[in-house]
């Protein structure tokens, strides 16, 4: 399994960015992904997750409105379009896939769910 992040760099304040993730090598096509973010010295949290077949998507309380996953699935590529960023959202993000298709609100932000992840990308909002 191969999971490849891009598009993270440097944005302004209320400024916007797309990051992608690619992934292949999936025994079985569909599976629940996520993104996560870890800050220097915090630990990585949940940003969204979506299920396989798209049914259920759920964001963390901090970027409710301002991020939105989205999920290409003849592209085999995630998608996390974020606007409206905040310094807070300074992070490197990573790409992760889950062994189920399916994902629950208790447990969806719960890195331990997730077997597969990509290296990461940084994203730096500053002025």
């Amino acid at each position: 399994v191969q999971l490849v992040e891009s598009g993270g760099g440097l944005a302004q304040p209320g400024g916007s960015l797309t990051l992608s993730c690619a992934h292949s090598g999936f025994t079985w096509r569909y599976y629940a992904m996520g993104w996560f973010r870890q800050a220097p010295g915090k630990e990585r949290e949940g940003v969204s997750a979506i299920s396989a077949k798209q049914e259920d998507l759920y964001y963390a309380d901090s970027v409710k409105g301002r991020f939105t996953m989205a999920s290409d699935d003849a592209k085999n590529v995630v998608y996390l379009h974020m606007s409206d960023l905040k310094p807070e959202d300074t992070a490197v993000y990573y790409c992760a896939a889950s062994r189920r298709t399916w994902i629950g609100s208790s447990w969806w932000s719960d890195t331990r769910e997730y077997g597969d992840w990509g290296q990461g990308t940084q994203v730096t909002v500053t002025s």
